[in-house]
């Protein structure tokens, strides 16, 4: 027997069965950490010239699945940049006027034109992050997210 087989053998022997997961039922349902018991819509964010980017800072719960709306007015060319934060989540998928993306990673966003984006993830690394418009100084254009 190769040392392949061997080791395969042994990650079978160890892994939890169905019969497993049955007396042990997941709170999540199904879908595990995906599934809808487990979902929550953040405020939206909205860009635009001046104005603040949110009313508040958001507080976000480590393995919690959450979607938020971006939108921007187009009054002005607005990004939003947080690198840190955006490493501290699982990224499902963006969504845009119908088309879904699947990143591997996110530095920041951009909107040239008017417009929606959906974001759904997953927090997971707790800690203090912020999304901000590039360049900008004012508190106003800086969102502080909390994931505990």
């Amino acid at each position: 027997m190769s040392f392949r087989t061997i080791a395969f053998a042994a990650l079978i022997a160890s892994a939890p069965f169905a019969a497993n997961a049955e007396d042990q039922p997941s709170p999540f349902g199904l879908a595990g950490i995906l599934s809808a018991k487990n979902k929550e819509d953040l405020p939206p964010i909205l860009l635009s010239a001046g104005e603040p980017l949110a009313d508040a800072p958001l507080v976000l719960k480590s393995g919690v699945y959450y979607e938020i709306e971006i939108t921007s007015d187009g009054s002005a060319e607005i990004g939003l940049v947080g690198p840190e934060f955006f490493r501290a989540i699982w990224i499902d998928e963006i969504v845009i006027e119908g088309l879904e993306i699947r990143p591997l990673g996110l530095d920041s966003v951009e909107f040239d034109d008017p417009g929606t984006m959906e974001i759904g993830f997953l927090a997971i690394k707790p800690g203090s992050y912020n999304l901000h418009v590039p360049n900008s100084t004012g508190a106003l254009q800086r969102l502080e997210i909390t994931i505990e």
